[in-house]
């Protein structure tokens, strides 16, 4: 059988190869555009104009979908690794499945309501998709650690804690900076006052949404492991 093809794989690398194209995608159609500076612009920023604001708003809401299948999945692996010995609570792994849908859902917001159409709409639902995201990943990586030797490698949890750090470490400049920064055109120049805050916040953005990427990368062997069937029954 083909590696992507045993038990629920494809799930982890679809969402890991489709949202890196939505990020890579935006970035070059609104570079060839004009849109956009070449530097380190915000990812919303490459989806803020059309065309690629259509192609922006599709492609992340797919990912949001694909990422709401991928967590769900990943909440009821740990529910049935669980069952005997109980290693992970049962309240953690619901509490990072629901952080994990809070995450999906900024990013539908995110992809709804363009950031120079409804700004703080916009920058809400981006809000709650990188708190909950970075959350989840913390989370997520202490249940790998508790379930240990029973699904991951000791090796893969720590490459989850490790991606959990950078993309912690990386939120609180994107937030922080982002808030010293007054000028909202898509277009900076490097002698404007706060363009040192820009370039950092918006350098430690790419990194945050690029740690989420790999931090779904390392869920592809666990997900080799396990298949999720619906059953019917008929109500009494």
């Amino acid at each position: 059988m083909l590696w992507f093809k045993q038990g629920l794989c494809f799930l982890p690398v679809f969402l890991v190869i489709w949202s890196s194209f939505t990020f890579v995608v935006t970035y070059i159609i609104a570079l060839f555009r004009h849109d956009v500076d070449v530097i380190f612009p915000y990812i919303s920023d490459t989806g803020a104009n059309p065309p690629e604001s259509c192609i922006f708003g599709l492609m992340t809401f797919v990912s949001a979908c694909a990422g709401t299948a991928t967590i769900y999945a990943r909440y009821k692996f740990v529910e049935k690794l669980n069952e005997e010995p109980r290693m992970v609570k049962t309240s953690l792994n619901k509490a990072t499945l629901c952080l994990g849908m809070m995450s999906c859902l900024g990013m539908c917001i995110v992809a709804t309501f363009q950031e120079t159409a409804v700004t703080t709409v916009h920058d809400l639902g981006a809000l709650v998709f990188f708190v909950s995201g970075v959350l989840y990943i913390i989370l997520q990586s202490v249940m790998s650690f508790q379930a240990y030797p029973r699904g991951s490698s000791v090796n893969l949890c720590r490459a989850r804690m490790g991606i959990a750090v950078i993309a912690a470490v990386a939120f609180f400049p994107t937030v922080i900076c982002a808030f010293f920064v007054k000028q909202t055109t898509l277009h900076r120049n490097t002698d404007d006052e706060d363009y040192p805050f820009h370039i950092t916040s918006a350098v430690c953005e790419w990194v945050v949404a690029f740690s989420f990427i790999c931090f779904f990368l390392t869920y592809i062997d666990d997900f080799k492991l396990f298949n999720l069937r619906v059953r019917t029954e008929f109500a009494e």
